[in-house]
């Protein structure tokens, strides 16, 4: 697994490169993203750890993918991620892998969480058009999109529109495991 503090490093370089690439002033960018300058200034300068939600307004703001944000070289024709160099955000309740993603031509992210029971996840809206495939690997998975609920078993899958808030909860008593894909179009002013 990559140091944490090259992973911090790397966040606050992509941020700043993405940002200045767009024009944009902390100020735009944190009326963009509902981040607070002060947040995105530590962000910038490395000072702290953000959380997956918290990079993924970021990301959203400035078009680009969590994985983009967290990149620290270079991405190949062929990128292979080993397990060992998977961005891994712990939280309350669980953890979230992010296992690759692009954002060109579409933003995609490949994603492994694992919640414990009780845990949950809640998901900000997506920019329009965004979609999450999930498969739930392990447990059950209380899928709330816009205030409504779906239960998903171990084996099932489902498909869902993410421009809206939604929530993974696991109100089961073993642990939860599941695989999550986004895909989220390109906005094309910002090519």
């Amino acid at each position: 697994m990559e140091d944490p503090e090259l992973i911090n490093q790397a966040i606050a370089s992509n941020v700043r490169a993405q940002r200045a690439h767009r024009g944009l002033t902390l100020d735009a960018l944190a009326a963009r993203s509902g981040v607070s300058r002060g947040m995105l200034v530590q962000v910038e300068q490395g000072r702290t750890n953000p959380s997956v939600s918290t990079l993924t307004r970021i990301a959203s703001a400035l078009g680009v993918t969590v994985a983009r944000l967290v990149e620290v070289g270079d991405v190949p024709v062929v990128r292979v991620v080993s397990a060992d160099d998977v961005v891994t955000f712990e939280q309350e309740g669980g953890q979230a892998r992010l296992l690759v993603g692009a954002d060109s031509p579409m933003i995609l992210e490949l994603w492994d969480w694992r919640l414990a029971p009780g845990g949950h996840h809640d998901g900000d809206p997506h920019p329009a058009g965004t979609r999450e495939m999930v498969t739930v690997l392990q447990g059950e998975l209380t899928l709330t999109v816009h205030g409504k609920s779906h239960v998903i078993g171990a084996g099932d899958a489902v498909l869902f529109t993410a421009d809206r808030p939604h929530r993974y909860a696991n109100e089961g008593a073993e642990e939860l495991r599941f695989v999550m894909s986004v895909a989220e179009p390109r906005d094309v002013s910002d090519q």
